[in-house]
């Protein structure tokens, strides 16, 4: 049995920046065997819900008014850090292109839909302290990776 940081939204929240879920039914279905524990880090780092979409630009995190929002993102990520550690957690599921959360692959910060190589600052946070970082379209990689990790 696994304990797994997971996007609150992908298992049904409504804390994404429009204020919806986004349910991964596939995803929730793992909460049978492993412990999942959600979390959202822009809501960690001080953000309502609703909130104006973010990106990434040039290292710092800005919404679709203008805002710098970087401080709460990285507060956020480090909350997030938190609960992991607190969990004892070695792997997360987090939301794809999200500016906190997606890894390898984040919109490129021009709020036209580009997406660019990169990661999300909770993703980078993770990845960089040893915690495994799947994203919800990487399902299977995750099931596999669960079953050589929990045999």
């Amino acid at each position: 049995m696994a304990n797994i940081i997971v996007s609150a939204c992908l298992l049904g929240f409504d804390c994404r920046y429009k204020g919806d879920g986004c349910l991964c039914e596939r995803l929730a279905a793992l909460a049978e065997k492993h412990t999942l524990i959600p979390v959202c880090p822009e809501q960690l780092g001080g953000l309502p819900t609703p909130r104006d979409p973010a990106e990434i630009c040039g290292g710092k995190v800005i919404d679709s008014a203008g805002r710098d929002v970087t401080e709460k993102f990285s507060a956020g990520a480090q909350a997030a850090l938190k609960a992991a550690r607190l969990n004892r957690v070695t792997t997360a599921v987090l939301k794809a292109r999200s500016p906190s959360c997606g890894r390898g692959l984040i919109y490129d910060g021009t709020f036209t839909g580009r997406k660019i190589p990169g990661d999300g600052f909770t993703a980078k946070l993770f990845l960089e302290n040893e915690i495994n970082v799947f994203t919800e379209d990487e399902l299977d990689e995750l099931e596999n990776y669960i079953i050589n990790q929990y045999k």
